[in-house]
């Protein structure tokens, strides 16, 4: 069996519902994850939008989610979290928020990975650390990696 992230609400490389963007209640949607490596002491995710602020002309990776520490005989988050589990913490996304910050694209279709890492350590930062900060501790621990990507563009209201 294969490390797999996968939602319920979506599928991977499918469009994102409404309801998890800035159009709906922009509330996360639920994920779930399978087959954990033997040796993972943490698992860390982080949500992210390569194609910001134009798909044609991408310019930066836009930050919409990172939870590190997560507990290891964790299967998943429930649609809408408002308490991680113990001893998991949020870093700060592009909005300069501790918090899931939803698609919104400015400007057309953009994808949103939702990369899950399985490390060998936990993670010892602030939830002040910026996504690079996680990136660089991260590094030298990972075990394995997974993702799920989602696309999505304003449709209006």
């Amino acid at each position: 069996m294969a490390f797999t992230i996968a939602s319920p609400a979506f599928n991977n490389g499918g469009t994102i519902p409404r309801l998890y963007t800035c159009e709906g209640q922009g509330i996360s949607p639920p994920l779930e994850w399978t087959d954990i490596p033997t040796g993972t002491k943490s698992l860390v995710l982080i949500v992210d939008d390569p194609d910001a602020p134009d798909p044609a002309h991408p310019k930066m990776t836009w930050i919409h989610w990172i939870v590190f520490n997560l507990p290891p005989d964790l299967k998943g988050l429930v649609e809408g979290i408002s308490q991680l589990p113990s001893g998991a913490q949020t870093a700060r996304n592009g909005w300069n928020s501790n918090a899931y910050g939803g698609p919104c694209p400015p400007i057309g279709v953009h994808r949103y990975f939702f990369k899950l890492y399985a490390l060998d350590d936990r993670l010892t930062l602030s939830a002040a650390a910026s996504k690079d900060q996680i990136e660089a501790q991260m590094r030298d621990h990972i075990i394995a990696g997974t993702e799920l990507v989602g696309t999505y563009g304003k449709t209006g209201k």
